[in-house]
């Protein structure tokens, strides 16, 4: 259980962690949409502003006009706008805090003449630092240039151009991550404190389930020991008592006689007698009384024997003398299954049973030469609800083994049990 728990404390973690790092990459593509959101919406504010101490002879380069803008642009060039520019269509900057470009014409984009087209729209782009209207901003780093289109009195519509630090941008990123991921963290590990508790008692109640139906298995199989021991003290001490009785008398009876009636009497005293193997043999199949007593071998042996008795061939190979009662008393009750499923349904001819070590593993081999069975006849079997195979089956399971039915080299079929040993 302590295994289980950690297995999934494990993977809760690592899932946590995805969940937290997938997190934070939300967090700061929030906060840069946010930040460059922000920078925006103050291009389009300064913008609103210069606009409307614009006048028609900026286009002409009077001083008046260029004087009443940047009264504007003064408040507006605050950290983190480094540099303003006003631009017309064909590319001439009219306007700049850095005057070497007044006047100077340069070749736009085409985002950028779109934007000076487009009404109240506000384009934000990294800036290209290698071009040669951007060669006075190159020593404030990594810029992100703003745009928006604004008119002048007479109709000309002018680009309005701001460049900020990205550095603002990171800073707004950092201080969004600072604010929201502690809250994320904090959650994943609140998470994370219920989950594993949660995660023991479920473990505890399905351990607890498991135990009580491996408690129940046990009791049924008990059950049916009880059952088989009781209807096996009846046969022998009822019937097969009686029997032996009954032979004993008729032969007697026919020792006695010297009439026609001898040879029936022998002939009745034997078969009684032959009743009397048939009905121990049905015993031993029901309860094998000397498992305990006499151990593995002579328990198969007795198993096999009716086998013999019934016309088949039976070889018994056993090189171990016992495994300890648990294991001898699951390899008897496997051996005594394959027997059944020869019996009634191989039409076989030999079988061969083998009980070994193999390291620290007992195994069982119960190999016939019938008509043989494969994977799907065996799935069938068992979706048939074959009850033998499938309690067999949950034993071998329950006491850490392995079950296999396949076929056998040559013909027939090999039930192979593997139970630590």
């Amino acid at each position: 259980m302590a295994r289980a728990v950690l297995t999934f404390a494990l993977l809760g973690l690592l899932v946590l962690v995805l969940v937290g790092v997938t997190g934070v990459l939300v967090l700061r593509r929030l906060a840069t949409q946010q930040a460059i959101s922000q920078a925006r919406d103050f291009t389009a504010f300064a913008a609103s502003v210069v606009e409307r101490r614009l006048d028609d002879g900026l286009l002409t380069g009077d001083a008046e006009a260029s004087l009443a803008v940047a009264t504007v642009v003064t408040a507006v060039l605050d950290d983190p706008v480094v540099r303003v520019k006003i631009w017309t269509a064909d590319g001439q900057i009219v306007y700049s805090d850095e005057s070497d470009l007044i006047g100077e014409r340069y070749e736009l984009g085409e985002d950028e003449l779109e934007a000076i087209e487009q009404e109240g729209g506000v384009t934000a782009e990294v800036s290209d630092l290698s071009r040669p209207e951007n060669r006075f901003e190159r020593r404030y780093g990594d810029l992100v240039e703003v745009y928006t289109s604004i008119e002048t009195p007479g109709g000309e519509r002018l680009l309005f151009e701001t460049y900020q630090r990205s550095s603002s941008i990171e800073a707004s990123e950092g201080d969004l991550l600072a604010t929201f991921a502690p809250v994320l963290v904090v959650a994943l590990l609140a998470f994370a404190a219920i989950e594993i508790p949660l995660a023991w008692v479920l473990a505890r109640r399905v351990r607890g389930a498991q135990l009580d139906r491996e408690r129940f298995l046990q009791r049924a199989i008990d059950a049916s020991d009880r059952e088989r021991r009781r209807i096996a003290g009846d046969l022998h001490d009822g019937p097969v008592q009686d029997l032996a009785g009954l032979a004993m008398r008729l032969s007697a009876a026919a020792e006695r006689s010297s009439g026609p009636e001898s040879p029936a009497l022998d002939e009745a005293a034997a078969a009684t007698r032959a009743s009397i193997r048939t009905l121990r043999s049905a015993v031993v199949g029901v309860y094998p009384p000397n498992l305990q007593q006499a151990g593995l071998g002579p328990a198969l042996s007795d198993l096999t024997a009716r086998l013999q008795q019934e016309g088949l061939e039976v070889s018994l190979e056993l090189s171990e003398a016992g495994f300890g009662p648990e294991v001898d008393a699951l390899l008897y009750r496997a051996c005594q299954e394959a027997l059944r499923n020869v019996e009634a349904h191989a039409h076989a001819s030999r079988v061969r049973v083998a009980v070994r070590r193999e390291d620290a593993r007992a195994v069982l081999e119960v190999t016939d030469d019938g008509r043989g069975v494969g994977p799907a006849e065996v799935a069938r079997a068992r979706g048939e609800g074959h009850m033998g195979l499938q309690i067999l089956e949950e034993l071998v399971r329950d006491a850490g083994g392995t079950l296999r039915v396949a076929p056998a080299d040559g013909g027939g079929t090999v039930v192979r049990v593997e139970a630590p040993a």
